[in-house]
C-alpha cells in the first residue's frame, strides 16, 4: 500500500484528527436534511392542531427564502469569520427557529419559526460545503462529501420515521423540541468540545450583497403572498410584482461584476449555460406539488396515516441516491443521454402525479415519486459536470454555488405556484375527499407546464458539444 493511500483512505475520514470535523459536517447537513422531511410528516397534524391551511405553501417558502439568503452570505462570512464562529450561530438560530414552531399558537408564529429555521439550517448546509474545503486536505474532500452524501440519503429513511413517531406517539411540537436540542447541543459542542485547526480568516472586499437578496427575497415572497386568497385581480398583480422584483435582482446582479451571485447568463434558452439553470428551476418547480400538499392531500383522500405518507416523500430521495451511486462512474461521452433519460423520467412522474394522487392508490403514488428522484439521480451530477465544461473558468465557481441557489428559488417559487393553484381549487381542511381529489388534479395540473419547459430546456442544454 502507498503512503498515499495509507495517509488519505476511508480510515483518516475517522481519525483523530479528521473524526471530529467529518461528525461536525454531517451534523450540519443532518439538521437541514431532515427538517424538510420531518415537517412535510408532521404538516397534516399542524395543520389540523392550530389551523393555517391557506398558509401551507409558506411553510415552504419562508423556508427557501431563509435558506437562500442564508446559503449566499455564508461563504463571505466564512471567509471573513472563519467556520467555528458562524456556524454556532447558525446552529443557535436553527435552534431558536425550532423552539419558536414548537411553542407557536398559530400559523404565523409557526411561519416566524420556519423563515428563522431556513436562515439557520441553510447557513449550517453552506457552512458544512465551505468546511469541506477548509478542514481537510484535497485528497480527502471526495470521501467527506460521500460520507455526507450517504448520511443525506439516510435523512430521508430516518426523518419520516421520527416525524411519524412523534405524531403517532407524542405530539408534533416535540418533533421542533427534538431538533432544537440537537442543534442546541452542535453549538455547545463546537464551541467548548472540538479542535479542529482551520486557515486564518482572510480580508475579503466583497460585501454580502444584502440589497439583491432582499429584492430576491420579496419577490418570492409577493408570489406567495398571491396565493392567500385568490381573486382575478389581486393574485395576477402579486405574480407580475413578484416576477418584477425578480428581474430586478437578476438585472442588478448581471451588473455586479465579480460580486454576482449568479452565473452572466443565469436562466436563458438561448444560452447553453443559461438553458442548465434554467432546466433546474423549471423541474425544482415542477416537483413541489408532493412535498408541499402531498401528505395532507393523501391524509384527506386516502386517509393516509403521517409516517406513510413520508415514506412517500422520503422514495425520492431514496431513489435519488441509490441512482447517483449507481451511475457516478459513467464516462463523460454519456453526459447528453443520461441527463435528457433522466429528466424525461422526472416529467413522467411529474405527469403520473395528476393521476395518482387524486385516484390511488398510494403504492403507485410512491412508485411516481420514486421515479423523480431516479430521474434527478440520473442526470443531476452530469448536469453539473457538463455545465463546468461549457462555462468560462472563470465563472465555474460561481456557476457550482448559484445551481443550489436557482435549486432552492424553484422550491420556493414551486411552493407559492402550487399554493395558488391549491386555494384556487378551494384546499380547506373540511374539504370531502371528493373535493380534495379535486384540488389534487388543478395542483399537478398547474405543474406540468413547467416539467415540459425543463424538458426543453434540458434539450438546448445537451445540444452540441461542450466548449
Amino acid at each position: 500500500m502507498t503512503e498515499t493511500s495509507e495517509t488519505y483512505g476511508w480510515s483518516a475520514v475517522l481519525n483523530r484528527r479528521y473524526g471530529a470535523p467529518v461528525l461536525l459536517v454531517c451534523l450540519g447537513v443532518w439538521l437541514h436534511a431532515a427538517d424538510g422531511l420531518i415537517v412535510a410528516t408532521m404538516m397534516p397534524s399542524i395543520v389540523f392542531d392550530i389551523g393555517g391551511a391557506p398558509y401551507v405553501a409558506w411553510t415552504v417558502g419562508l423556508y427557501e427564502i431563509g435558506s437562500i439568503v442564508a446559503g449566499a452570505s455564508s461563504g463571505l462570512i466564512a471567509l471573513r469569520r472563519g467556520v467555528r464562529l458562524p456556524m454556532i450561530a447558525a446552529a443557535i438560530v436553527f435552534s431558536l427557529g425550532c423552539l419558536i414552531s414548537m411553542c407557536a399558537p398559530n400559523m404565523p408564529i409557526l411561519l416566524v419559526g420556519r423563515l428563522i429555521q431556513g436562515i439557520g439550517g441553510g447557513g449550517l448546509t453552506a457552512l458544512s460545503f465551505v468546511a469541506t474545503a477548509v478542514l481537510f486536505p484535497a485528497q480527502l474532500t471526495a470521501r467527506v462529501m460521500a460520507t455526507m452524501s450517504v448520511l443525506w440519503g439516510a435523512s430521508a429513511f430516518m426523518g419520516p420515521m421520527i416525524g411519524g413517531v412523534f405524531v403517532t406517539y407524542a405530539d408534533w411540537r416535540y418533533g421542533f423540541g427534538f431538533f432544537a436540542v440537537q442543534s442546541a447541543g452542535l453549538a455547545v459542542w463546537i464551541l467548548w468540545g472540538i479542535h479542529f485547526e482551520e486557515r486564518a480568516p482572510k480580508a475579503v472586499v466583497a460585501k454580502i450583497p444584502l440589497r439583491r437578496l432582499a429584492l430576491l427575497s420579496l419577490g418570492v415572497l409577493a408570489i406567495t403572498w398571491a396565493g392567500l386568497h385568490v381573486t382575478p385581480v389581486r393574485t395576477p398583480a402579486l405574480v407580475v410584482l413578484g416576477l418584477g422584483l425578480l428581474g430586478v435582482f437578476l438585472w442588478l446582479d448581471r451588473n455586479s461584476g465579480d460580486d454576482r451571485l449568479l452565473p452572466s447568463v443565469p436562466l436563458s434558452l438561448r444560452d447553453r449555460v443559461g438553458a442548465a439553470g434554467m432546466l433546474n428551476l423549471c423541474l425544482s418547480m415542477a416537483t413541489m406539488g408532493l412535498p408541499t400538499y402531498g401528505p395532507l392531500l393523501l391524509a384527506m383522500i386516502h386517509g393516509t396515516p403521517p409516517i406513510v405518507a413520508g415514506y412517500v416523500l422520503a422514495a425520492v430521495s431514496i431513489a435519488w441516491t441509490v441512482a447517483a451511486i449507481s451511475v457516478a462512474g459513467l464516462a463523460e461521452r454519456h453526459d447528453p443521454k443520461m441527463i435528457t433519460l433522466g429528466f424525461s423520467i422526472v416529467v413522467v412522474s411529474v405527469a403520473g402525479m395528476v393521476w395518482a394522487v387524486p385516484n390511488g392508490p398510494v403504492w403507485l403514488v410512491a412508485v411516481f415519486a420514486a421515479l423523480e428522484g431516479l430521474g434527478f439521480g440520473m442526470a443531476w451530477s452530469f448536469v453539473i459536470r457538463r455545465a463546468k465544461r461549457l462555462v468560462h473558468e472563470n465563472e465555474i465557481e460561481r456557476l457550482s454555488a448559484a445551481m443550489p441557489t436557482i435549486g432552492r428559488l424553484g422550491y420556493a417559487l414551486g411552493a407559492a405556484w402550487c399554493g395558488i393553484w391549491a386555494n384556487a381549487a378551494g384546499f380547506a381542511l373540511d374539504n370531502t375527499a371528493a373535493q380534495a381529489a379535486h384540488v389534487a388534479t388543478v395542483l399537478f395540473w398547474a405543474c406540468l407546464p413547467f416539467a415540459i419547459l425543463g424538458l426543453i430546456a434540458t434539450l438546448r442544454f445537451v445540444s452540441g458539444r461542450p466548449l
